[in-house]
């Protein structure tokens, strides 16, 4: 009488929904493991054209390889500025705010953020819009949803990119950064849910540079910024960029070119 329950439970192990909070550091095992997850997404409310696009997902060797790969965020400030052109972005970003006047100008009135930490920020994450990536984003995020190093955080942003293509926000091919940021300043999905920000009327597109500063300047709003205050290093709004970017030397780096294009 005990062998046909046990073998039901292990039936039940091997059949049950947590086969989806697996994780694997390598591709082998991904195939499975979305289909499984696709219950689970299924579950927190992602529709037909987002679990479409988690069955065309693929593993992303590239994204694993980019994740495991910052290494200029152990940079001293300076060696950090200099890798990353601070002095190019700062001469650009001034002609970008004297051309953008009028923009820089409604988005301080309507979220209190002045333009230097925006175009500083435009400037970091993709060249002004020149450079935003070419990797699938779905895929890049399903990839590190899957990847045992930080899965529950990429869970979240797996679900959210899977709800943005059920609205048509994104689509199974559209493309971005190594880990699934989209836009001229680079929003992960869930932040694109949260921050996402309309400047002229026609729907949130972060590809577009009026959007993508709009966004950028309610993300900050939303982390605290207080209009009219500083935001250097011990001042009322760093934290704001605090919570833009984990690093210190980021942080830093966007407060130096920030102040510089302000004050030019």
């Amino acid at each position: 009488m005990r062998l046909p329950v046990l073998c039901f439970s292990l039936l039940l192990v091997v059949t049950t929904p947590a086969v989806a909070a697996t994780c694997g550091n390598t591709g082998v095992g991904f195939d499975s493991w979305k289909v499984a997850y696709a219950g689970e997404a299924k579950a927190q409310g992602v529709g037909r054209k987002g679990l479409a696009a988690l069955d065309d997902t693929s593993y992303s060797a590239a994204t694993i390889k980019a994740d495991r790969a910052q290494h200029s965020f152990k940079l001293s400030l300076d060696q950090f500025m200099e890798k990353r052109g601070a002095a190019t972005i700062v001469r650009q970003g001034r002609k970008l705010k004297g051309q953008n006047a009028a923009l820089f100008a409604k988005l301080e009135k309507r979220y209190g953020v002045p333009a230097g930490p925006l175009i500083a920020i435009w400037g970091m994450e993709t060249a002004f819009g020149a450079y935003m990536g070419k990797q699938n984003t779905v895929s890049a995020v399903a990839t590190l949803a899957y990847d045992c190093r930080r899965p529950e955080f990429f869970r979240d942003q797996l679900i959210a990119a899977l709800k943005l293509v059920d609205k048509g926000v994104l689509s199974s091919s559209s493309a971005g950064a190594m880990h699934g940021e989209v836009g001229q300043t680079q929003f992960l999905p869930k932040n694109v849910i949260l921050y996402g920000a309309d400047a002229d009327g026609g729907g949130v597109n972060l590809n577009k540079k009026a959007d993508a500063l709009a966004s950028t300047a309610n993300f900050l709003r939303a982390h605290g910024w207080q209009p009219g205050s500083g935001y250097q290093p011990g001042q009322a709004n760093f934290a704001a960029l605090q919570g833009w970017n984990a690093a210190s030397v980021y942080q830093q780096a966007l407060a130096i070119m920030g102040r510089q294009i302000d004050e030019e």
